[in-house]
């Protein structure tokens, strides 16, 4: 390569850098609720939350209009009817963490896969697998953390402080149409794949954003009052099922032993919202 066109490399890398650098701002997007998170985020101001929302939105359509054409979409209305039944009690308490959640247009859907997943677009488009359901023979009070574990991420805008780091560093998105395929089972046009692929379903959580989804999860659950000592449970279950190694959907989460020991302490904090919610019948 020719120095002049090394240069021109260094330029182009530099202006890129600024513009990353200078397009990002400091954000809280959640209040800290009572278990305390209180972390200062920083965003991309170059995307903006209604973007992202309109981005999922279309997104979860079309995962919505492929599994039906497939028939993959609310097979079994009970199950349909748990799951939303669970949902109805998590999402009024999300108005703790920020004034605007409630207004969301929530959609709360059961895809028929052996997976054991579950997750929660920005603007509240859910998705529950069977596979999470059946497999790990989830309770209520489980399924509830679940939940409120992906409705936190929601809540706290993981996908778009994702979709900043892989605008800063220049993510190829053609891999998320590719990835987000293999991840929900259905195809998704690449024209609106994009980085809000990449950020929702490609790029891996960090451990601090998997920390705050649980601290968060745990308090929505408690206030819903369902009880918040489920978690600890669940992530039993689910080391369980992953076998020599942990299932997809933990591969980022802090160890097995980590995550008790935390969720322990952590329960405690929230024990007093269960019992006054449980009390309130």
């Amino acid at each position: 390569m020719s120095g002049y066109a090394m240069n021109l490399l260094r330029v182009v890398g530099a202006g890129t850098l600024l513009l990353a650098l200078t397009a990002c701002q400091t954000e809280q997007t959640t209040r800290s609720g009572e278990i305390g998170v209180d972390r200062k985020q920083t965003m991309t101001s170059l995307v903006s939350s209604k973007e992202v929302e309109q981005q999922a939105s279309q997104q979860y359509a079309q995962v919505l209009a492929e599994a039906r054409k497939k028939g993959l979409l609310n097979q079994d209305p009970q199950q349909v009817q748990r799951v939303r039944a669970i949902a109805a009690r998590l999402i009024p308490q999300v108005s703790v963490f920020r004034d605007d959640a409630p207004q969301w247009k929530w959609e709360v859907n059961v895809l028929t896969s052996k997976d054991v997943n579950a997750w929660c677009m920005p603007g509240g488009k859910i998705a529950v697998y069977t596979g999470l359901i059946e497999r790990l023979k989830l309770t209520d009070d489980e399924l509830a953390a679940v939940m409120g574990h992906e409705i936190a991420h929601a809540l706290r805008e993981h996908a778009r402080e994702r979709m900043g780091r892989q605008m800063a560093t220049q993510t190829a998105t053609a891999v998320g149409a590719i990835a987000l395929e293999i991840f929900t089972g259905v195809h998704i046009d690449p024209q609106l794949a994009g980085t809000f692929t990449q950020a929702m379903f490609v790029l891996p959580n960090s451990r601090e954003n998997e920390q705050e989804a649980d601290l968060i999860g745990i308090e929505l659950a408690a206030r819903a009052g369902y009880d918040p000592r489920a978690a600890i449970t669940l992530w039993q279950k689910m080391a369980q099922a992953g076998g020599s190694g942990p299932p997809e959907w933990l591969s980022t989460h802090p160890s097995h032993d980590t995550r008790l020991r935390e969720l322990q302490n952590d329960v405690q904090k929230v024990m007093p919202l269960y019992e006054k919610a449980k009390a309130a019948g």
